[in-house]
């Protein structure tokens, strides 16, 4: 184990990182005080809420190419920009909607991105009309968590089986930027996948609640 002090964040073969507070976390939420948030409240904790899902898959769509935390960083913006990630508003952007969104200097100005966070939108209604998004994606884990025990991040794929299924059949329903390994992120931002390393606080206080 590393302190903060001692070592930055990195990924390769790093086991917790030891913060000045005392707690031992997943070393890739470095120091920056917004990612370490994310990371104690967020990241890995169960989420069933279908609009909050949407939300998650189209920014770590709007993430590939970048890093996590500069998407974090616009996340207040990206908000404001899709009308606050409600899919029946974002499936009815037109034209002139995708060409503010190409001048809005707070977000990722990729229109391949944002034109692909209209059609999934229009995805997510029709799965939401069927069966439920929130169902429909956590029916791929059977509706509770896959627990993973890594102990270094060496230990973590980037993808999965089931990320795999998953990303070919929401390409097929019309969502974009779902390739497996942006599955496989998603997954473990929203709970479906717990892959906090085994000695993080956070880990320890799921369990002290098992």
């Amino acid at each position: 184990m590393a302190t903060a002090r001692e070592q930055p964040a990195s990924w390769g073969d790093a086991s917790v990182l030891q913060h000045a507070d005392g707690l031992s976390r997943c070393p890739w939420a470095g120091l920056d005080p917004l990612y370490v948030s994310y990371h104690d409240d967020e990241w890995g904790r169960p989420e069933l809420d279908g609009r909050a899902l949407f939300e998650k898959l189209v920014l770590d769509g709007f993430q590939a190419g970048l890093s996590w935390i500069t998407i974090l960083r616009k996340r207040d913006a990206f908000r404001t920009a899709f009308a606050g990630f409600e899919p029946a508003a974002v499936a009815s952007f037109d034209d002139k909607r995708l060409h503010e969104l190409m001048q809005n200097v707070g977000i990722v100005r990729n229109r391949a991105k944002i034109e692909g966070a209209v059609s999934s939108a229009r995805a997510w209604l029709d799965i939401e009309a069927d069966e439920g998004f929130s169902a429909y994606l956590w029916g791929f884990v059977d509706g509770r968590p896959i627990v993973n025990h890594p102990r270094r991040m060496s230990d973590i794929p980037t993808q999965s089986p089931i990320s795999e299924r998953l990303s070919k059949d929401l390409k097929a329903r019309g969502f974009k930027f779902c390739g497996p390994t942006i599955v496989y992120a998603f997954m473990q931002a929203v709970g479906m996948v717990d892959d906090h390393l085994v000695d993080c606080h956070v880990r320890a206080q799921a369990r002290g609640k098992a």
